[in-house]
């Protein structure tokens, strides 16, 4: 036996500590998996921009906050933005968002304000801001409640509580965070930007969620409510839809270019993405209940490029 008791385990050493970890076949595997995952990122996004023929950043530095029309898996409207119109965009929008979190949360307006910070530090002069929001203040689990039972002999819609919610909070919402988002520009930039608010298209309460109802955003959002109220049939609830999105877009253009805010523009969604029923025509357009598809994506990033020129 050596002088060493067995099983009394020897001291690191210096040279012994710096030693670097032997890869395993798992970690070498791990390794190339990663590194494979990323070239494909990039060669996607490469071969993107060549198809479009854009430079990013060509057309200048925009902020955006918002929901998951701004932070979607894959691609988003950011995305198109950028490479389909050549914008730069900075984000601090998260998927789930409402907009009530979004200027109540003093920690979600504070990363707006150090992201203008930051720019304003790199001498870097943004062209406008984008808000997203307002889908997630709608839809969901508390959706149900702006519908009457289709049994009732009652409107589809609760009037009472489209009014509370859609006239009401999410007015007074939208009003806050674009008086907030002025304050925050005139305070860090210098000035008031542009700013951009949106109403959504006409979706499809069809009952598809992200990816089959799974991941981060699994949905649906719409289907469940609908159902619960007794209404089954697809071309109702898509008429019902569109009398709600109606609403909110009428709220947000009763907002724009009123006192202290002449500054905002409205941007009209509305007919940029199909909801025919006939041959599920609606589905190259609209991935799930409440997202577009890539292709939906880039014709509403259409329409924010075609009000940006007039700004």
């Amino acid at each position: 036996m050596s002088k060493r008791a067995r099983g009394v385990p020897r001291p690191k050493t210096a040279a012994s500590r710096k030693r670097p970890v032997r890869a395993t076949r798992e970690w070498t595997a791990a390794l190339d998996r990663g590194a494979a995952q990323a070239r494909f990122v990039l060669a996607r996004r490469r071969q993107r921009r060549a198809a479009r023929a854009v430079a990013v950043g060509a057309a200048g530095l925009l902020v955006a906050e918002g929901d998951s029309w701004f932070d979607y898996p894959f691609f988003d409207l950011i995305e198109e933005l950028e490479d389909g119109f050549g914008y730069e965009v900075e984000s601090v929008a998260h998927r789930g968002d409402t907009v009530e979190e979004m200027i109540y949360d003093p920690n979600q307006l504070e990363k707006l304000a150090r992201k203008l910070q930051k720019l304003q530090r790199r001498g870097e002069n943004p062209r406008a801001v984008l808000l997203s929001g307002g889908g997630n203040d709608i839809a969901g689990k508390e959706f149900p409640v702006l519908l009457n039972h289709r049994g009732s002999g009652l409107p589809p819609l609760n009037e009472a509580m489209v009014t509370g919610l859609v006239d009401g909070r999410l007015r007074a919402a939208v009003l806050h965070l674009a008086g907030a988002v002025t304050h925050l520009c005139e305070e860090v930039i210098g000035r008031r930007l542009p700013i951009l608010v949106h109403g959504y298209d006409y979706p499809v309460p069809d009952g598809r969620g992200y990816l089959g109802g799974f991941s981060a955003l699994p949905g649906p959002w719409l289907e469940p409510g609908f159902r619960r109220k007794g209404y089954e049939d697809v071309k109702e609830r898509c008429e019902v839809m569109v009398t709600l999105i109606d609403r909110f877009n009428a709220v947000l253009a009763g907002i724009v270019g009123g006192p202290g805010l002449e500054h905002v523009r409205h941007v009209d969604l509305r007919g940029a993405l199909s909801n025919a029923l006939p041959g599920r025509a609606y589905r190259r357009w609209w991935g799930d209940e409440l997202h577009p598809t890539e292709e939906g994506f880039g014709a509403v990033a259409r329409r924010f490029h075609q009000v940006l020129q007039t700004v």
